[in-house]
This record gives C-alpha cells, structure tokens and sequence, in this order.
C-alpha cells in the first residue's frame, strides 16, 4: 500500500475543500476502497474521511418520498421501517448483496461508487483499460464468463456489481451531490456510465463532488415487485443476472412497469421502450417473453459468458411473473420462487 494523507472533515464544506487537487479520495465504510488500495489498483494521495459528516439519516422529503443520507449503512436502510414497508423493493435489494457484516459497514453512498469486481481490473499484472487507459482489456478473449452482454465496448466489458443500484434504477431515484461549483441532483439513470471510450470513467461526479444523499420519489410500488438474483452461490456472491421488476396493474392490465437489470451491464441496466410496451398489456408469460427479448435484442456474448443471454431471458420473464403474481423472491430463502 503506498503511502497517504489521511484528513477527518467535520462539514461538508471542509470535505470539499480538502478533497480539492489531484489524488484525494473520499473514505467511508471503505469496503471497496480499502480493498483495492491493498490490491494497488487505487493509488490515493490523500483520503478524506467523512465519516462524521451529518448525512447519517433517513428522512421524509416534502414531495413524499424518502432522502436517504450517503452514510446511512446498508443494514440500516434496508431494515428501516419506512424503506421496508414502502420501498420493499430496496429493502429486498440491499439484502441480496455481501454478507450481513459488510452491510453493516457499507455506506449508501460508497454501494454507489463500488468500482467492478472484474479479474483483471484487480489484477495489476494483466491489461485494464480501466485500471490503466490504453492498456487493453484482458476479460475480451480471456476468461469473461461474469462480464457484460449489453452497453458493452471494444475498451471494456466489466459489469457494475451493485445490488442496490438495480432497485434504485428502477425505482426513478436522485442522488444528490455537493461540490466546489455548489449543489445538483443527478437522475439516477444518468449517474452510472456505459464504458464507451473512457471505461475509467464509472460516474457522472465532477472532480471534488461528494454524494450528500439520495432521494426516493413518491412512488413506491409495495404490492407488485420483486428483486431477483441469479448467482453461483446462495449467499456472499456477485450476480450473474439480476432483475428489478415493479407493477402497477390495473383491471387486469399493466398500468405502469419498471424493470431493471444487474449482472449484465457496466451500469445498472434499464430499457424505458420495453417498459412501455407492458403498460396496457395483461400480465401473463408471452407479454413477458416478448418484453425479456426486447430487453436483449442487442445482447451480445463474449464466449464464456454467452449463457448469460438465455439465463437473462428466463430471470426476466421469471421476475415479472413473481411481480405479477405479488409473490416477491425471498431474500432469506433464497431458492428461487
């Protein structure tokens, strides 16, 4: 590990303007920063700990949703009263992801700046358009068997491994940011990148921007929802496929549709045309079917993870009719309903 500054803010604007210059890193939980530092794949110059800032709370916005501070741990907000009852769908994504004891120390804000769990960003020894721009990207021709089928590029195909991220997209979340230029909220659609030519690049944050929070909307879909994840292992595993579905159906029709993938993409992944061609749809299986291949119309496999595209096609269709149905997957029984 190289060596470091380490600076404790006390503000929001002293966070700021010490995280001002090249190097600095904000430091929370740390579940993910620390890791890769010890993996020399994050190089800090300075970190910033911002653990005693006052974004530790959950509270109700005037529009009627939920403002959910970037340091409200990940146990905390899913076992929130407010957030179990009315955004279910959070709650069941955030206990699909790590183990209990990483939830208990993982911020908000932090399970949205995790970087991917790819092989060969974490391995110094090997090629990481991300790690290292220019360099090449070792998972196109090698062992890719957890990599992306869709948004992917000729510069990167690592998949963004959040749980929590996947309900936010689907849920129409903001995240609200605070940097030297002021305030701004970001829709949540727009603050995860696709690779493109700068896979380095995982966020829309500007240079010194920290997340202060983030806002769930009004609507809360608590009847027809689900989170699925399809994973190697049971417990303590990243997604091959995952999916965020909410319903709204009404006289038997759907009335309005959300439907979010993980596991997939280098963002949470989420098709707005195939959410439109639910809505006025009965909700039965070939609707589905024909909803989960347009979602994969573009999907594209890079060999060892060319399953992956049918096993996105059954956890979709799979997802919907669990939503339909109102029979949410069960996070502590995790054998798939």
């Amino acid at each position: 590990m190289n060596p470091f500054q380490y600076v404790r803010a006390h503000d929001i604007a002293e966070a700021i303007h010490a995280a001002a210059g090249d190097g600095a890193k904000f430091i929370a939980g740390g579940t993910n920063l620390i890791d890769l530092m010890k993996e020399n794949v994050e190089h800090p110059t300075k970190l910033v700990d911002i653990t005693h800032l006052p974004l530790d709370r959950i509270e109700a916005t005037a529009g009627g949703g939920l403002r959910i501070g970037a340091l409200v741990r990940n146990s905390d907000a899913a076992y929130d009263e407010r957030i179990a009852s009315r955004y279910p769908l959070l709650a069941s994504a955030i206990l699909a992801g790590a183990s209990a004891q990483l939830r208990n120390a993982a911020t908000t804000g932090g399970n949205l700046l995790q970087r991917t769990r790819c092989c060969y960003f974490y391995d110094t020894a090997t090629p990481c358009n991300k790690r290292s721009p220019g360099s090449g990207c070792g998972a196109i021709g090698g062992f890719n068997r957890m990599h992306a089928i869709l948004g992917v590029s000729e510069h990167c195909i690592a998949t963004h491994p959040s749980d929590m991220c996947v309900a936010l997209a689907a849920l129409d979340a903001q995240v609200h940011v605070s940097g030297p230029d002021g305030e701004r909220v970001i829709p949540f659609h727009e603050f995860h990148r696709l690779p493109g030519d700068t896979p380095q690049i995982d966020t829309s944050l500007r240079p010194g921007e920290l997340i202060t929070a983030v806002e769930l909307p009004a609507e809360a879909f608590t009847q027809h929802y689900t989170y699925l994840k399809i994973r190697d292992r049971l417990s303590y595993a990243f997604a091959l496929v995952s999916v965020a579905v909410a319903l709204r159906i009404d006289g038997g029709r759907v009335a309005e549709a959300r439907l979010a993938l993980g596991g997939v993409a280098h963002k949470p992944w989420r098709d707005h045309t195939v959410e439109e061609l639910l809505v006025g749809q009965a909700p039965v299986e070939p609707i589905f079917a024909r909803a989960a291949d347009a979602v994969l119309r573009g999907a594209k496999g890079q060999g060892h993870n060319d399953f992956k595209i049918g096993l996105a096609r059954r956890a979709i269709v799979r997802a919907l009719k669990q939503a339909a149905a109102d029979t949410p997957q069960s996070q502590s029984e995790k054998r798939v309903a």
